[in-house]
């Protein structure tokens, strides 16, 4: 009996170790095995079958982009100004073996190094270049960086600066800059403001003026019109009166020479029609030379009729 329950005790334990050599790497993560102490290979996705008390899994590795956030480090910058610049590094595991053996603390090893490059880059720069200069310093520290992580079986794939931490006096300074420049755009928008109201005040005066002057012109040119029109309807009065008179005139002259009245009456009655016609009106009189002749008898048949 003892001896049964001795085999399925070891039965299990079989079972037990060939369960624990069995491995199976998921997505995005790689395995280091070791054989004695030595490396053997690494495993990537899948299901594997390691020899149990030989092989041993040293080191797992996660393959995907990884993301650290040092704390700020204190720099100096080329005039001597001391800041604080907090960095954020996303960085990739190409080579397992590399990273397992590479370096004994690859984090560490990326914070100091990070720290170390910045300074240096820095060193280069003075406090304006450096506040506005955030690409070109990620740009130098990742390409630094890569180089130097590349025997570790790490790529830098990006490096930002986080914070730009410059001492409180130089931000005191910085806010009243930044102050005195908001007061002087201002300023300027105001003056720019004034002046546009004064030009639009302008040009509705002028514009007014000229509406003015216009309305005033067609005044003019309606009077003027008007005036004219009162000067032809009364000429073309006067012209229709003088043709009525010379128009009753003549019917009377023809009713006297249809009544049987000499030559001589008839030239009377044309000089008495020449009067009428100027009745003080015509400044000058042109009379046939005919009636010149009777001008003594129109007179004395005219105190005869009186």
């Amino acid at each position: 009996m003892g001896g049964v329950i001795a085999l399925m005790v070891f039965l299990i334990i079989v079972v037990m170790i060939l369960i624990s050599c069995i491995k199976i790497v998921p997505q995005a993560h790689a395995y280091v095995l070791e054989r004695l102490g030595a490396y053997q290979q690494t495993w990537s996705v899948g299901m594997h079958i390691k020899v149990p008390f030989i092989d041993k899994v040293a080191k797992r590795v996660v393959l995907k982009e990884q993301v650290v956030d040092f704390a700020p480090q204190p720099v100096i910058t080329k005039d001597n100004v001391t800041m604080r610049i907090d960095t954020v590094v996303f960085y990739q595991i190409t080579d397992p073996k590399l990273f397992a053996y590479g370096v004994e603390n690859p984090i560490m090893a990326i914070e100091n190094l990070t720290a170390t490059t910045l300074r240096n880059i820095i060193g280069e720069m003075e406090l304006d270049q450096t506040l506005t200069s955030r690409e070109v310093i990620n740009t130098k520290m990742r390409a630094s960086l890569d180089i130097a992580t590349d025997p570790w079986g790490i790529k830098v794939n990006r490096v930002e600066l986080k914070n730009i931490i410059p001492p409180a006096a130089i931000q005191d300074a910085m806010e009243k800059q930044m102050k005195a420049e908001r007061e002087r755009r201002e300023a300027i928008l105001r003056a720019e403001g004034e002046k546009k109201s004064t030009v639009l005040v302008a040009e509705g005066k002028k514009e007014s003026a000229i509406l003015e002057a216009e309305a005033e012109k067609q005044s003019a040119i309606l009077r003027a019109e008007a005036q004219k029109e009162k000067m032809i309807r009364e000429a073309e009065g006067e012209a229709e009166a003088i043709l009525k008179v010379q128009q009753a005139t003549a019917d009377g002259i023809r009713m006297i020479r249809e009544a049987g009245a000499d030559e001589s009456v008839l030239k009377i009655k044309s000089l008495e029609a020449f009067e009428k016609a100027a009745d003080g009106q015509a400044t000058k009189i042109i009379i046939p030379s005919e009636i010149q002749g009777l001008a003594g008898l129109a007179a004395s048949v005219k105190e005869v009729f009186k």
